[in-house]
């Protein structure tokens, strides 16, 4: 398949409507060439040669010679770069010479395809193996007494090696390096504990002698030295100039046509993404598509399936978590050998498994950052070959802006990888699991930060640890670690049981339990409908019936913000720019039931519900009363309209944050009023929605006149008349999107984005 004519193709046909919103090819790239300038041990030398790897790619080079001088480094370069043989080569090098190396991959697939990788390179003195929850028992002590390189997970590392560590003190003594692969994947909470975990690493290698290298691989990303420094608590070099060579690739922005019967709706991404996953399988271009949900991804499959005549549409397969993994094997298997030339996939096959030479790729929605975006299309060329990439964009603020900014798509990223280790509701339980393995003493805080010394002597006052000559011991009996969920938030998961059979259909956070799974709430679990029918808070249960498919349910919740503590304060012109600790409670009053697919109100309950409380970071804009009155004067200055504007201009930032911060919309909470208790004035918080904050609006603080100044524009270049879902409206709203005012949004935001000046301290 030629891609540019398969695109021309596309574009002359009568049912075309203009979907083509962007169309950029980028031009083959040459290879640059590196040279090492330390010598190589001559079986690693070998071993290269025999691979047909003769000369490395200048980021190749780079990268290991700072790894063999010790020197920790990350490499942020694009799909199919070669990062893996950055790590791969130091790792033989440590093996050799008597050293151990522990592999973290974030999946247990990426785990078996690196081992693969290793393999390949036939070193009979590198004894390489998997630990992790899929070993078998009668094998995890041969892997402990005599492998060399460990492949495993942050889960495994957290729970099963370290609480035993005295069963790896062995490999631990030795260990030369650690691999870290796909870090970009390790940020929010889950990157916040696999920081402590890190920490906890180290802490006990040093004690048994050892200081191994840290060796870490990212997609693109626009903090790769920084975020790789706050994961290890290491100074982290990084290597970013990609020497890899690219054949020429053709990125589309199809963007779905205008519903004219809904004010700046479009047309369902499903659809338009299964048009193109089965025109280029009748092209025989092997081709995925990957979709944000189990359900889309699905649905892409059967529609697909339906467009191509019955002796090719059995070449389409879908593939998603859930799956045996017999099946997820085969199908991997068959877009190899050629037997599935379509895949419609959820984000398990965004990371680097090897699923052979792929001619396209279609994202169904935008995959949240441009990291992903990237990863994903990049599955596409691997082998040099001319390829295409379309981007399938959904009725969601960050998907719409990209169209509207492809520019910034294109050109370095913004987004930030980003983690916060001394969140106290993090640290909190990971300073229990190292004090099991080794009581904790004054030296641990250039470990664990300075946050240490008042949350370890909160746990000595509550018990969970007691002091001993300066030293911090665990008091129970069992190790803590088991009920430390590397993944979660903090607190346990309601489990979502149903009624009559007592059988386990899912789990929720606590943090989304009471708006996800409140009496009455329609739940969503690998493509079945329940119902909710008891919530039962004191056990965490959700008990719940099965129900009928065509309809869903929203929460209505009354939010109130208490600020805590101001820590920093600077300007937006006339505007107030804060970050701080704040309390936020939430209380669900009611919710709507509505029929799909056009969202036709069916009921309105009301509820009754504890209040929920949530300690946190946030950022927040203040405005004067008089300035905010008199930049609404074109449409109207009074209390309604302002409440409105305000509001709508909240959902828009919580919508354009990810552009800048690598999180997704329903990791932030907002709240907008006009005149707030702690501030006086009219006022826009934003809230990362987890205990103690992940440092996503801190981050919006350091960044505010960009992000807003991009809102403005998003939001002002919306092709609808009074908002819509890829502007002003969110699918989390409390209030059911009501007091929207996209007019008054614009006047607002226009307001702020007027730059910042200097932050400074309280």
């Amino acid at each position: 398949m030629e891609a540019g004519t398969f695109v021309e193709e596309l574009m002359s046909r009568e049912d075309y409507e203009g979907q083509v919103a962007v169309r950029r090819t980028l031009p083959p790239r040459e290879a640059v060439f590196g040279t090492l300038s330390a010598q190589l041990h001559p079986q690693v030398a070998s071993a290269l040669d025999a691979a047909g790897i003769l000369r490395l790619y200048s980021h190749q080079a780079q990268a290991i010679d700072r790894l063999l001088r010790g020197r920790h480094t990350i490499v942020a370069t694009g799909t199919a770069s070669g990062k893996t043989l950055c790590y791969h080569v130091p790792a033989f090098e440590a093996a050799l010479s008597g050293g151990t190396v522990l592999y973290l991959c974030p999946t247990k697939a990426l785990a078996q395809d690196q081992l693969r990788q290793v393999a390949r390179f036939g070193l009979p003195q590198v004894v390489a193996d998997i630990y992790d929850g899929d070993t078998p028992s009668h094998v995890r002590g041969a892997i402990r007494r005599e492998a060399n390189l460990v492949l495993t997970n942050p889960d495994m590392l957290h729970v099963g090696i370290l609480p035993n560590h005295a069963r790896w003190m062995r490999f631990l003594r030795s260990l030369r390096l650690v691999v870290i692969d796909e870090a970009h994947v390790l940020r929010g909470i889950f990157g916040s504990h696999v920081a402590l975990v890190l920490r906890r690493l180290r802490r006990l290698a040093r004690h048994m002698g050892a200081e191994p290298v840290f060796a870490l691989a990212s997609a693109t990303i626009g903090n790769p030295g920084q975020h790789a420094s706050a994961l290890t608590g290491l100074e982290v070099g990084e290597v970013t100039g990609d020497g890899a060579p690219a054949g020429e690739r053709h990125f589309i922005f199809w963007n779905p046509p205008l519903d004219e019967s809904k004010d700046g709706r479009r047309r369902s991404s499903n659809f338009e993404a299964a048009v193109l996953l089965s025109e280029l399988v009748a092209h025989g271009a092997k081709s995925l598509a990957f979709s944000k949900s189990r359900i889309a991804a699905e649905l892409v499959a059967r529609y697909a399936s339906d467009r191509l005549p019955d002796h090719v549409s059995p070449a389409i397969a879908a593939y998603r978590a859930g799956y045996l993994s017999s099946e997820r094997r085969d199908i991997e298997q068959g877009l190899q050998e050629g037997r599935y030339v379509g895949v419609s996939a959820t984000n398990a096959l965004e990371l680097g498994v090897d699923i052979g030479h792929l001619d396209g790729v279609v994202l169904n929605g935008f995959p949240g950052t441009v990291a992903s975006a990237r990863q994903q299309a990049g599955r596409a060329g691997r082998a040099g070959q001319t390829s295409v990439a379309f981007v399938v964009p959904q009725d969601e603020p960050l998907d719409q802006f990209y169209v509207q900014h492809s520019d910034q798509f294109f050109s370095k990223p913004h987004e930030a990888a980003l983690v916060n280790p001394d969140n106290p509701h993090v640290l909190r339980p990971h300073l229990g699991c190292a004090a099991y393995e080794r009581p904790l003493d004054p030296h641990d805080v250039d470990l664990f930060g300075p946050a240490c010394d008042e949350v370890g002597a909160s746990m000595v006052e509550s018990g969970e640890l007691r002091e001993r000559r300066d030293r911090l011991f665990w008091s129970a009996g069992r190790p803590p670690a088991p009920d430390v969920d590397i993944r979660a938030a903090g607190g346990r998961p309601y489990r979502i049981v149903e009624s009559t059979t007592g059988r386990l259909v899912g789990s929720v956070d606590s943090a989304r339990a009471f708006t996800d799974t409140h009496p009455g709430a329609v739940y969503l679990h690998q493509g079945e409908t329940y119902r909710v029918t008891q919530l039962v808070p004191e056990d965490r249960v959700a008990l719940v019936s099965p129900a009928p498919r065509n309809e869903y349910t929203q929460a209505r919740v009354d939010h109130d913000l208490e600020v805590l503590s101001v820590d920093r304060s600077s300007t937006l012109g006339d505007a107030g720019l804060y970050t701080g600790s704040v309390r936020v409670t939430d209380r669900v009053t009611g919710y709507q039931r509505k029929r799909l697919p056009d969202g036709e109100v069916i009921e309105i309950a009301d509820l009754e519900l504890p209040p929920q409380t949530l300690v946190t970071r946030s950022v927040w804009y203040t405005i004067p009363e008089s300035r905010l009155l008199d930049c609404l004067e074109p449409i109207r200055p009074d209390l309604e309209v302002a409440l409105s504007s305000l509001h709508a201009a909240e959902h828009a930032c919580i919508g354009l944050l990810p552009v800048f911060a690598m999180c997704d919309r329903w990791d932030i909470g907002g709240l907008s009023t006009y005149l707030h208790a702690d501030t006086g004035l009219p006022t826009i918080f934003l809230y990362d929605g987890y205990p103690g904050g992940a440092g996503i609006t801190d981050h919006a603080f350091a960044v505010a006149a960009e992000h807003v100044g991009a809102t403005r524009d998003h939001v002002s270049h919306c092709p609808c008349a009074t908002g819509c879902p890829s502007c002003v409206q969110s699918p989390k709203c409390g209030n059911w999107n009501q007091y929207l005012n996209k007019p008054g949004a614009v006047l607002v935001l226009s307001l702020l984005a007027t730059g910042v000046t200097a932050d400074t301290a309280p």
